[in-house]
C-alpha cells in the first residue's frame, strides 16, 4: 500500500467520523484500531497500540494539566474572581470605554491564574456584559473585549493547552509557557489601546457612567492589594519556580494549585461544596484531555508506521522551499483549520507532520510553539465554529444575535493576526524571555 493510500484511509476515515458527529477522542480511537490492524500487524498491532496508549498518558510531563485546570476551577467556583473585578472597578475610573477596559485588565489577570479560556469568557460575559448593555454600550464594543481576552488566556501561563502542545510536540514546556507571556501581554495592550481610541473618537459607543461613592486615597487601593495582588503573586511563584530551576513545571503547577486553594480559604470563599465542584470540573476536563492524548499519540505512531509521515515530509523538503515559506504555509494551514475544528484536533492533525519539518529545518521549537498557540487562539475567535463565540452567545442576553458576536470578534482576530505577523518577523518576541529566565 502506498503512502497516499494510507493517508486517504487514515485521514479520510477521521474526517468521515468527525463529520458524523463522533467525539474527537472516539474518532481517533476508531481510526487507530483500523490503522493498527492494517499497518502494525493485526492482533500484535492492537497489543502494541494498547501499550503505546498506556505509555502516552503516564508521561510525567502531562501532570501540570490537572493542576492548572484546578487553579481556574477554584478561582471561579469560590467567587474570588468577583472580588478581583470589583477591585479593578475601583482603580479604573476615568477612562473611555471603562467597563470594556476593566474586562481586558481583569481577563489578563485571570489568565495568569486560570488555565481555562472558556471559564474566563463565561465569567466575564455573565458578569460584565449585562451591565455594559444596560448602560448603553455598543454590542460589539461590549462583547469583543471579553471574547478577545478569553483567547489570550491560552498564551499567558498557566495554560493547559500549552502544556499539552509542549508534551505532544516535544517542546520545552517551561520554555513554551514563558514564551507566551510577551505576546499575550502585547495583545492585551493592543486591545486596551483599541477600546480607548474607539470610545474616545465615538463616545456614543461607550456612554459615560455616573461614578458615585468613589473611594479615595489608600481605600481605593486596598481591594487591589487584598484581592488581586495575592493572585499575581501566585502567578509569580509558578513562573519564578520554573525559571529559577527550583521546581519542574509539574511541581510549579502543584504550588500554584495549593496557593489558589489557600487564597480562597483565607478569603473565606472556599466551602466544601465549592471545592467539590472545582475537583469534579478538574476531573472532567483533565479526563477528556488525557483521553484525547491517547488518540493523538497512537495516531502519530500509526501514521509513522504507514510511511505517510516520512513521505509527506520528504515531499515538502524536496520542493526546495525556504524555512520561511514552509513556516508561513504551516501557519496558513493552522488558521484555516481553526475556522472549522477545535484546538486539540488542530494539534492532533498537524503535529505528526509539522514537528519533523520543524526539526529538519532547524527552527527554534519554542518560537514555533508560540506561533502555534497564537494560531489556536485565533481559532477560538474565527467563525463559523470559534468556541469562544458560542460561549459568549451562551451567556449573552437573548437580544444578542450570533451575527452580533461574529462582528464583535473580527477586530480582535485582526489583532491576533498582527501579533502572529510580529512574532513571525521578530522571533525574540517569543524566545527572548525564555532565554533570559532560562526556561
Amino acid at each position: 500500500m502506498t503512502w497516499i493510500e494510507a493517508s486517504l484511509i487514515l485521514f479520510g476515515g477521521l474526517v468521515a467520523l468527525m463529520g458524523l458527529g463522533l467525539p474527537v477522542a472516539f474518532g481517533f480511537l476508531a481510526v487507530n484500531i483500523v490503522g493498527a490492524l492494517i499497518f502494525l500487524g493485526g492482533e500484535q498491532g492492537l497489543t502494541q497500540l494498547a501499550r503505546n496508549a498506556v505509555q502516552s498518558v503516564t508521561s510525567f510531563s502531562l501532570t501540570p494539566i490537572p493542576f492548572f485546570v484546578l487553579m481556574g476551577e477554584v478561582l471561579f467556583h469560590s467567587g474570588v474572581a468577583l472580588k478581583a473585578i470589583d477591585a479593578f472597578a475601583l482603580l479604573i475610573r476615568r477612562v473611555p470605554g471603562r467597563l470594556s477596559v476593566i474586562a481586558i485588565v481583569a481577563g489578563t489577570v485571570f489568565s495568569a491564574i486560570s488555565g481555562s479560556t472558556i471559564a474566563t469568557t463565561a465569567l466575564l460575559g455573565s458578569l460584565l456584559l449585562p451591565t455594559m448593555l444596560a448602560r448603553g454600550y455598543d454590542k460589539r464594543l461590549a462583547m469583543g473585549p471579553i471574547v478577545g481576552i478569553g483567547g489570550v488566556d491560552m498564551l499567558i501561563p498557566p495554560s493547559a493547552l500549552a502544556v499539552l502542545l509542549g508534551s505532544l510536540a516535544g517542546i520545552s514546556i517551561s520554555g513554551l509557557l514563558i514564551g507566551g507571556i510577551v505576546p499575550g501581554l502585547m495583545l492585551a495592550a493592543l486591545f486596551v489601546g483599541y477600546i480607548v481610541l474607539r470610545a474616545w473618537l465615538n463616545p456614543a459607543l461607550a456612554p459615560d457612567e455616573p461614578l458615585t461613592h468613589a473611594a479615595t486615597g489608600f481605600a481605593r487601593w486596598t481591594p487591589f492589594l487584598v484581592h488581586v495582588l495575592p493572585l499575581v503573586l501566585i502567578f509569580a511563584v509558578v513562573v519564578g519556580a520554573m525559571t529559577a530551576g527550583w521546581a519542574t513545571p509539574t511541581e510549579a503547577a502543584a504550588l500554584g494549585a495549593a496557593g489558589t486553594i489557600a487564597a480562597a480559604a483565607l478569603y473565606r470563599s472556599l466551602t466544601p461544596a465549592n471545592l467539590m465542584k472545582a475537583l469534579l470540573g478538574t476531573v472532567a476536563v483533565s479526563g477528556t484531555i488525557l483521553f484525547i492524548i491517547v488518540g493523538a499519540t497512537t495516531f502519530a505512531q500509526v501514521l509513522s508506521f504507514s510511511g505517510a509521515t516520512n513521505s509527506i515530509v520528504g515531499l515538502v523538503t524536496a520542493q526546495g522551499l525556504s524555512s520561511t515559506a514552509v513556516l508561513g504555509g504551516m501557519m496558513a494551514i493552522l488558521i484555516f483549520l481553526g475556522c472549522f475544528v477545535d484546538q486539540v484536533s488542530m494539534m492532533l492533525i498537524t503535529l505528526p507532520f509539522f514537528m519533523p519539518l520543524v526539526s529538519q529545518l532547524g527552527v527554534d521549537p519554542v518560537w514555533f510553539g508560540v506561533m502555534f498557540l497564537i494560531c489556536m487562539q485565533l481559532g477560538l475567535l474565527t467563525p463559523p465554529f470559534g468556541l469562544l463565540l458560542f460561549t459568549m452567545k451562551g451567556v449573552a442576553p437573548p437580544s444578542v444575535a450570533m451575527s452580533d458576536v461574529f462582528r464583535a470578534a473580527w477586530p480582535y482576530v485582526g489583532f491576533g493576526l498582527f501579533a502572529l505577523a510580529l512574532v513571525f518577523a521578530f522571533p525574540p518576541l517569543a524566545t527572548w524571555l525564555p532565554r533570559l529566565l532560562g526556561g
